[in-house]
């Protein structure tokens, strides 16, 4: 912001308003955590409360606030206008894990503070100058834009070591009390106070099924409870909580359950009675019959005995209630799936038929959007794991897709997946993985580099030469974790895919002004052929540029800002490349990474401002826990009719 120098007694007058404004700004608007029912916040006074034009019936608040001032400009007078206001972030606060990595706490308590989340205001100004000329008739327009944002702060104890840190972001979780029991806990009018802060959350371990039994949570849940309330009804059906984020103005659902399911899906073409199991991670199943198909709430990680048991339940509730007895099951085609596992021993006399795994994200996307299939799309599924068709782990695809099949016509360069899930849970050995694929030195001075241990450091470079346990890969998701790593934003994972919503939450703390973007490198068909005759992106000048830029001092935001762009504009030189070689113009944006709403958001605004029809969900997650969907749709339009 330009900042406007005026005479010292006009200095001086500002100030002393600048005092009133700062009362008004900071006092009339309290951003911490209070309870709305108490005696003294009855009454809203606060100053300058704008929510989105969407939001403002609803919650009984503005979205327009209008100002009027006096004056008496001399001829060719220049107004100078400050707009201050608040900008509100989430602070939630995080403890150092015994393996150096960060898990989220509901405080931390240290020997001279207790550290609780709460949401802050960030002062935020917007300067308008303008002649007083211009203001007659329609006035002077000034358009301005405050992008999300996220930073860190390392929270020391008293001999200065790192015990936690504070992370400061633009989402604000919000879980609205469903049951009159969350009513109750936090206090009803008249009541005496009730807890000035509660973190409500699913009653499970994580990636396990939600326990619905005393006795059962007493048990399993005792590591994780301070304090229990039963209940006397017994919970018949399960259900979690749903997970919704916002991009562009419309819902991204990340988990589909409470408030969805079993609502049904209204499909494009009328499918014959079958149930389509979906995939292990994030699991959930769908029954579908003539032009309806029906989600399960989310179900969990099917790697766990006791979500395989709430899943066979839930079919069967399923199956109850709608009616719909399958004729045909549908499953992934990875050969180690437990839920494909499961739909071959419940067959009996029934065909199984197997689905690519991003094919049937494409699929997922085009009946979400009504499409009957008669014009194929092209797909861009990125995701973190899906069996290929080759024996690989795919996971950053460009399909030209229909619900018949598919063929390749993109993808990332294979590289190494060294130790599989080891890898996924420690990004920096995927860092390491891809600087080795593009001939980087790794560096004692990169991050990945210096978080490894040196003993680890040794076998992954002796695994990486001879080739042992490393499944090749073309996963963006491995991408977008070596990518956080390498810049030092995560290098371990507590929680599926926290590498990549860390560096998309740095990313958003870059500044403005920056447009830099690094560019991948495309390789024509036929350049190896054991690759076949994909397009195939490769990464290595990208983690070049990354490497430069660090060593350079350029900050983990503007990398990763700039990262984002690199994967958008990728996105937008492929899919023009497609539309060129087959006519197609409408790209279905699909998989787990377009969780991502800085990266949706971007590859969609490219793609349509060149005229690309964009797909994205709004109905079903982006990531497996809408495969199902897509299987269903795949198998109605492959499985023989009667």
């Amino acid at each position: 912001m330009t900042v406007t120098a005026f005479a010292s007694e006009t200095e001086e007058r500002f100030a002393l308003a600048r005092q009133v404004a700062d009362a008004v700004l900071f006092e009339g608007y309290v951003l911490y955590p209070y309870r709305a029912s108490a005696a003294k916040n009855r009454l809203r006074w606060q100053f300058g409360v704008l929510v989105p034009p969407g939001w403002g019936a609803e919650c009984e608040e503005h979205d327009f606030q209008h100002t009027e001032c006096l004056m008496e400009p001399k001829a060719g007078a220049t107004l100078s206008v400050e707009v201050r206001f608040l900008h509100a972030r989430r602070r939630t606060v995080q403890r150092v894990r015994p393996d150096g990595g960060f898990e989220t706490v509901a405080e931390l308590r240290l020997d001279d503070r207790v550290l609780v989340p709460w949401d802050e205001g960030g002062e935020e100004r917007v300067e308008v100058v303008a002649p007083v000329d211009e203001l007659l008739g329609d006035g002077v327009t000034h358009p301005f834009r405050r992008p999300a944002r996220e930073d860190t702060e390392p929270v020391l104890d008293a001999e200065g070591r790192t015990v936690g840190r504070l992370l400061r972001h633009p989402d604000l979780g919000v879980m609205l009390p469903y049951t009159p029991l969350h009513h109750l806990l936090l206090g009803l009018p008249d009541d005496p106070d009730g807890p000035r802060l509660l973190v409500m959350t699913s009653g499970n371990v994580s990636g396990e099924p939600i326990v619905t039994d005393d006795t059962e949570a007493l048990e399993r849940l005792a590591p994780l409870a301070d304090a229990w309330l039963t209940h006397d009804r017994p919970i018949h059906v399960p259900c979690d909580d749903s997970v919704v984020r916002v991009c562009d103005g419309e819902p991204l659902v990340i988990r589909r359950s409470r408030g969805y399911a079993p609502l049904p899906v209204a499909l494009p073409l009328p499918v014959r009675p079958a149930l389509a199991v979906g995939g292990d991670l994030k699991n959930a199943f769908c029954l579908g019959a003539g032009r309806r198909a029906w989600l399960s709430a989310h179900i969990g990680d099917m790697d766990d005995l006791a979500t395989q048991r709430a899943f066979e339940g839930a079919v069967a509730q399923l199956e109850s209630i709608t009616g719909v007895r399958p004729g045909t099951l549908v499953a992934d085609r990875h050969p180690g799936y437990r839920s494909a596992r499961w739909a071959d021993r419940q067959a009996a006399a029934r065909p199984v038929v197997r689905v690519q795994h991003h094919h049937a994200h494409v699929a997922a996307a085009m009946a979400e959007h009504r499409l009957d299939g008669t014009r194929p799309v092209i797909g861009v599924a990125f995701d973190g794991t899906g069996h290929g068709d080759d024996g690989a782990v795919w996971g950053g695809e460009f399909l030209l897709a229909d619900y018949d099949g598919f063929s390749r016509f993109g993808h990332l360069a294979y590289v190494p997946l060294p130790g599989g899930d080891a890898t996924v849970r420690r990004p920096y050995r995927m860092a390491l993985a891809h600087l080795w694929a593009a001939g980087i030195d790794r560096a004692d001075d990169l991050a990945c580099t210096a978080v490894c241990p040196s003993d680890e450091l040794r076998l992954l470079e002796r695994q990486l030469e001879i080739g042992l346990h490393c499944v090749p890969t073309s996963s963006m998701g491995r991408l977008f974790d070596a990518v956080s790593s390498l810049t030092g934003v995560c290098h371990r994972a507590g929680y599926e895919a926290q590498a990549a919503v860390e560096l998309e939450g740095a990313a958003l703390g870059a500044p403005t002004g920056d447009r830099a973007a690094y560019t991948f490198d495309l390789r024509a068909p036929g350049h190896a052929r054991e690759e076949g005759d994909a397009v195939q992106a490769d990464p290595a000048p990208v983690l070049a540029a990354i490497v430069s830029d660090l060593r350079a001092g350029v900050g983990p935001a503007l990398v990763a800002a700039r990262f984002h762009r690199a994967v958008t504009g990728l996105v937008h030189r492929i899919c023009v490349r497609a539309r060129e070689r087959h006519g197609l113009d409408t790209v279905a944006l699909t998989g787990g990474v377009f969780a991502n709403t800085l990266l949706s958001s971007a590859c969609s605004a490219a793609l349509r401002e060149d005229g690309f029809t964009v797909l994205r969900h709004r109905l079903v997650p982006p990531g497996d826990g809408g495969l199902a969907l897509g299987q269903l749709m795949v198998a109605a339009r492959t499985t023989p009719t009667d």
